[in-house]
């Protein structure tokens, strides 16, 4: 399934290493991201949970934050997870903040819990006969969701795994369970795109979403 696939992971902070033992219980080949150039020959790219201000005040600085929106143009798939999620979101709420935009979601930064809360759930979704746990932390809720997005699992109601074409949201942590269901899927995904997205040039600093 792994054959001529290769996943990146944004490396600035958070739980990227967790998401790396999961690409290796996988058989899938890796390699973080941390500058523009990383993101060459990759075909999905993973944003792991973390403080998305964080994530986005460093990857605007190091050029990263253009790079994604180029891989994105050419049809990369992307896989975030908790502060990932927020990271791809259409609207971001709760405070507001800049965002990919690239899922048709609106999602609430500050959702389940304070700043060291923690859950653990099982719960079903459309990719297994059998339930999969999942772990919350500081999890934010995603409110609605556009008619182009399939939504893959819930709890509580709200929706917690999702799907926009090659882009898939998680708001929790499947990378701390020992279950590979939903990075499987996302292989899968990247997979199916049957392309590698081209090397991404040199990017410009300003771009128009950047500067929302």
């Amino acid at each position: 399934m792994s054959e001529k696939i290769k996943i990146g992971i944004l490396a600035i902070q958070g739980d990227y290493q967790a998401h790396s033992k999961m690409l290796d219980r996988l058989g899938v080949p890796w390699t973080y991201i941390r500058r523009p150039e990383d993101i060459d020959g990759i075909g999905g790219i993973i944003l792991p949970g973390g403080e998305s201000t964080t994530h986005i005040k460093v990857m605007r600085e190091e050029g990263v934050w253009d790079a994604l929106e180029q891989f994105a143009a050419r049809g990369g798939a992307f896989f975030g997870t908790c502060a990932g999620a927020i990271l791809l979101a259409r609207e971001v709420h709760n405070p507001p903040q800049a965002s990919l935009a690239l899922l048709d979601v609106s999602i609430l930064r500050n959702g389940y819990g304070r700043q060291l809360a923690s859950d653990v759930h099982e719960g079903k979704t459309k990719l297994s006969d059998r339930p999969i746990e999942m772990v919350f932390i500081r999890a934010p809720i995603i409110e609605s969701v556009g008619e182009n997005v399939e939504v893959l699992a819930k709890d509580a109601a709200h929706p917690v795994l999702v799907q926009q074409g090659p882009i898939l949201a998680a708001t929790f942590h499947p990378e701390l369970t020992n279950d590979p269901t939903v990075h499987r899927h996302f292989v899968e995904m990247v997979r199916l795109q049957g392309h590698q997205p081209a090397a991404a040039k040199s990017p410009e600093r300003a771009s128009s979403r950047a500067t929302r």
